[in-house]
């Protein structure tokens, strides 16, 4: 109950609330029951999302989601300013910032640039870059 509270005084803006403590800690109360196989937060989010009881657990629907939007570490944003020091160093001399912002993206988004094919993206730039010449 205290720990709910907390969350409503934490969350308070110009007396406007985002949710309301006594009735998060009711509606944890009440759903608990119903999901004792939820493994995570993001479990009772689908849950209560699925069901479509968003509007019999309000309070609760409002504090799992702002629970997932807290970043749980910075090792992300640290590990991002490590990769952008590297490629400046590197290719600062030589390089446009638009083309060193991609190359920092690229570098930061490294499994998502490592699933995609490189005879795609290829075939692609090729037929971008293709000069059209007419035949007479």
């Amino acid at each position: 109950m205290t720990k709910c509270e907390n969350l409503e005084s934490l969350l308070k803006r110009n007396d406007s609330f985002d949710l309301n403590g006594l009735e998060l800690y009711e509606e944890l109360s009440t759903l608990s029951s119903m999901l004792p196989h939820a493994k995570s937060v993001m479990d009772i989010v689908q849950f209560i999302h699925m069901s479509k009881l968003v509007d019999i657990y309000p309070n609760v629907y409002i504090a799992t989601r702002i629970l997932l939007t807290i970043p749980v570490t910075v090792a992300s944003g640290e590990q991002s300013s490590s990769k952008l020091k590297l490629i400046k160093n590197y290719l600062h001399s030589t390089m446009s910032q638009e083309c060193l912002t991609d190359l920092a993206i690229l570098a930061i988004e490294q499994d998502i640039t490592l699933s995609l094919s490189h005879d795609d993206i290829i075939t692609d730039f090729a037929a971008k870059k293709a000069r059209k010449i007419a035949f007479n």
